[in-house]
């Protein structure tokens, strides 16, 4: 589990600020629920047989000798809110949420123990244009953060039934081949067969090229409901690759599956998943009803980010220089005024004394675009000196009365100087 550090934080708060945005473009609403749950919410919705359940939750009894668990996904909490409160029925329920989970695991880069996920779910759209419409969300989302590079697979689970026959079928083919898969290939194929598809080992991928495939268990309605998927997407433009390999870890999930994958974070590349689980709502003691979201792990889009220059930093616009005894008190008030005045401008004042030269190192490291200069010259005149720190040219000098107007017609022309990004 890691600390967040002030340089960080920056590109957290950007991905953040677009991804609410981007949801809220499309109709969703956000909710927030516990990171603490009873135990059996998990259990029972991600399936008591999944690596999650059996290795990986942080679970505990408290004082009253009830089983506790920190949230390890947020799609079962999601499902257990809008059952608790009555939201499901009428119109589709669109919402959005973020925050942390836990799951107890090997940390490798863009995965801790602690990890942060921005999530979708839909509720009541049985149809596969929620899915696309979830889909073309995320592909919007990349653009607008700068990965424009993600490579989009999908897959479709079937129903439960023709699941359990390709299950049997798949346990039949791994039966047969025991030889030749490694331990916890072995262990994983008795507790939970479709995550062998998974498999990062090499040797069980080569062995899996001459089994059985889920498509070929798949009935005509499920097959329907696939191709409508596909033709959304090829009517919205979103390239895609069908891997008929891809499986979802969870239990609840049938038909659509999807993720977006990257190939610059190593084994771990997968940056966003998800797909329908339209018997979910049902595994919670609610009615039948079709459910769909995807989950992002927003530590892996910020290093992603971060490898791009897309991080959105949010270095100051302007730092203010202040020499003398006056400068200081009229600086703060001013700083103030255009703070006030000036609709997303990021002021920073010097603080603690120092010269001009250790003042306007502070200026440069702070990385502003401009510093705006007082001393007692320009308290006497009534005007700032306002230098350029990015760019080769001479300072300014504006009046007191007139610098609020010029500091918003020179912010509307920098915002995205110095790879500083407005996302209002």
């Amino acid at each position: 589990m890691h600390d967040i550090l002030p340089g960080e934080v920056a590109a957290w708060q950007h991905l953040e600020r677009t991804a609410a945005r981007v949801f809220s473009s499309y109709g969703y609403d956000e909710i927030r629920v516990p990171v603490l749950e009873q135990t059996e919410l998990f259990t029972r919705a991600i399936g008591a047989a999944t690596d999650v359940v059996e290795k990986e939750m942080y679970t505990f009894e408290d004082r009253n000798g009830d089983s506790l668990s920190l949230r390890p996904e947020g799609t079962a909490g999601v499902v257990r809110a809008v059952l608790q409160h009555g939201l499901l029925y009428g119109a589709p329920l669109r919402l959005w949420y973020r925050g942390p989970m836990f799951r107890h695991e090997r940390p490798q880069k863009g995965r801790t123990r602690q990890f942060h996920q921005l999530g979708a779910e839909v509720f009541g759209a049985p149809g596969p244009d929620i899915d696309a419409e979830l889909i073309v969300l995320g592909e919007r989302l990349w653009r607008e953060l700068g990965l424009d590079d993600l490579r989009l697979e999908i897959n479709s689970l079937g129903s439960a039934e023709e699941r359990a026959a390709y299950r049997a079928e798949l346990v039949r083919f791994l039966s047969a081949h025991q030889n030749e898969l490694d331990e916890a290939t072995r262990e994983r194929a008795e507790r939970n067969p479709l995550r062998v598809l998974d498999s990062k080992n090499r040797q069980v991928q080569d062995l899996l090229q001459s089994a059985p495939e889920l498509n070929e268990f798949l009935g005509a309605q499920s097959k329907a409901m696939f191709d409508g998927l596909l033709k959304a997407l090829d009517g919205l433009s979103v390239k895609y690759e069908i891997n008929p390999r891809l499986v979802r870890g969870l239990d609840y999930y049938s038909h659509s599956v999807f993720e977006w994958v990257s190939g610059d974070l190593g084994a771990q590349g997968t940056v966003c998943a998800g797909g329908r689980y339209d018997s979910l709502v049902e595994l919670q003691g609610g009615k039948p009803w079709p459910g769909v979201g995807f989950a992002m792990g927003e530590e892996r889009l910020v290093e992603l980010m971060r490898q791009r220059g897309a991080d959105g930093g949010l270095a100051p616009h302007v730092y203010m220089v202040l020499a003398g005894e006056r400068a200081q008190p009229a600086g703060m008030e001013l700083a103030e005024v255009l703070r006030s005045e000036v609709p997303g401008l990021r002021l920073v004042c010097n603080v603690g004394d120092g010269s001009f030269k250790s003042q306007f190192r502070r200026a440069d490291r702070s990385g502003a675009l401009l510093a705006l200069v007082l001393g007692d010259e320009e308290l006497t005149a009534q005007q700032a000196s306002l230098k350029p720190l990015r760019e080769d040219r001479p300072q300014d000098q504006v009046a007191f009365a007139a610098l609020a107007e010029w500091m918003r017609g020179w912010l509307a022309l920098n915002l995205d100087k110095a790879g500083i990004r407005e996302h209002g």
